[in-house]
């Protein structure tokens, strides 16, 4: 029996299946506000037959999104224009649905990918000035970001709260934090970012004391039954950056205070950074906080054949595989999975009569409940 198509639970939410679709930036927002891309985009998804679908990295600020074209959770419009397209795919699709809360820090103030990534300086049309831990550009003649003092940091927790808060009146199923990809919480982790010289910095211990208090800041600001867990870069793949043995010193810290999972992928900190790229490139890093720290561990990153995600499982490397840009090619990726696994998998009866003869019980109808 294919344990990819088991379910499992993410603290007291309940998934079909262990197919995660990872956080995927659209960069098509209007000051925040989600639009008629996002409901396509996020229609077509939850149709997939994946376990859960995790939002984009959603800024708590608006000087926290990677771009100006980001999706954000900071105003009464973000939260109107999401509800809105979060309501139209709940009419189709009992795919549970979570967000994950981000603040870019010094990689804020950015042009999307297709428009070469650069970072806008404050001055230039679109940009605004960065925040960070410490005042080091994330790139050789980028402009600096502003250190967060006292004031900026009990701000930024308060973002992420907040954000949080209208994350459950929009009646999402669970947020995950980003502290990946060198982004403020990351920036916080590695030394390569943080210089401070307080008891924000130096040690590990203090490294990690920033996002573990956004972590318990938002725990707080959600219902105790309600999941909240992390993504994590597991190596910056840089000489004397975070590592994994750090990563499973953070695990275990956010562990004790009550997350749910850990979503292990790796990078993003640094342009030195030297990644060795290969299919599951990243799982080594997943499975030793599996096994090291006991908390339900998401692996992710060029996971792309069916039997190569059930050997992840079945060795037991993970819980859970996300997939992202392999689910943005192909889609149906979790029914091709079910057919080449010998799984069903639930889709809309309206496309049924897709399913090829020779996988005639692939399909399991949606129970579309209102929430």
């Amino acid at each position: 029996m294919s344990l990819l198509f088991q379910p499992i639970e993410l603290g007291q939410l309940k998934l079909h299946n262990r197919i995660i679709i990872a956080p995927m930036c659209e960069y098509s927002a209007i000051d925040g506000n989600a639009q008629d891309w996002h409901l396509i985009h996020l229609g077509h998804l939850a149709l997939s037959g994946a376990g859960l679908l995790i939002l984009e990295a959603t800024a708590v600020s608006p000087e926290g999104r990677i771009t100006p074209e980001d999706l954000g959770l900071y105003s009464s419009d973000n939260e109107e224009a999401l509800g809105n397209v979060l309501g139209s795919v709940r009419k189709y699709s009992d795919m549970p649905i979570a967000i994950q809360l981000a603040h870019a820090g010094r990689k804020a103030s950015s042009l999307p990918p297709w428009e070469g990534g650069a970072q806008i300086l404050p001055d230039e049309p679109g940009g605004w000035k960065t925040e960070a831990p410490s005042a080091i550009p994330h790139a050789e003649g980028e402009d600096a970001p502003v250190a967060l003092d006292e004031e900026g940091l009990a701000r930024v927790k308060n973002d992420f709260a907040r954000a949080a808060e209208r994350a459950v009146g929009l009646k999402i199923d669970g947020i995950e934090i980003h502290m990946a990809h060198g982004y403020l919480l990351h920036q916080f982790l590695s030394p390569l970012a943080n210089k401070r010289t307080d008891n924000y910095g130096g040690s590990i211990e203090n490294r990690m004391r920033f996002p573990l208090e956004v972590f318990e800041r938002v725990r707080a600001a959600v219902p105790s039954d309600f999941p909240v867990w992390v993504r994590v870069s597991a190596t910056d793949w840089v000489q004397s950056g975070w590592d994994v043995d750090s990563t499973v010193a953070l695990s275990r810290e956010l562990k004790d205070r009550g997350c749910a999972a850990i979503h292990v992928s790796s990078g993003g900190v640094s342009p030195k950074q030297e990644i060795k790229l290969g299919p599951g490139y990243q799982v080594p890093f997943a499975e030793r906080v599996r096994t090291e720290v006991g908390l339900p561990t998401i692996a992710v990153g060029l996971i792309t054949e069916p039997h190569e995600a059930e050997a992840i499982l079945q060795e037991g490397k993970a819980d859970a595989v996300a997939l992202a840009r392999g689910m943005l090619y192909d889609p149906r990726w979790p029914w091709h999975a079910a057919a080449e696994l010998g799984a069903d998998v639930t889709a809309p009866k309206q496309y049924w009569r897709s399913q090829p003869r020779e996988f005639k019980n692939l399909f399991k109808d949606m129970k579309i409940g209102q929430r």
